[in-house]
C-alpha cells in the first residue's frame, strides 16, 4: 500500500496504524497479504515494515 501526506510529514498517524491493520486483518482471509504501507511526504517517505508496524 502507498499513501502521500499532503502536509509534507510522512509520519504515520493513529488513523494511518488503525487503517492498515485493518486492511492486513481484512484481507488475509482472502489469501491477500499486505507486505508493506509507504507514506510519502515532502521530504522523503516512511516505510511501516521499516517502522516495525508491520
Amino acid at each position: 500500500m502507498i499513501h502521500n501526506h499532503p502536509s509534507g510529514d510522512p509520519t504515520p498517524s493513529r488513523a494511518d496504524i488503525d487503517m492498515t491493520n485493518t486492511i492486513i486483518q481484512t484481507a488475509k482471509p482472502l489469501g491477500i497479504t499486505v507486505h508493506d504501507h509507504i507514506i510519502i511526504g515532502k521530504d522523503g517517505h516512511v516505510s511501516f515494515k521499516g517502522l516495525r508496524l508491520i
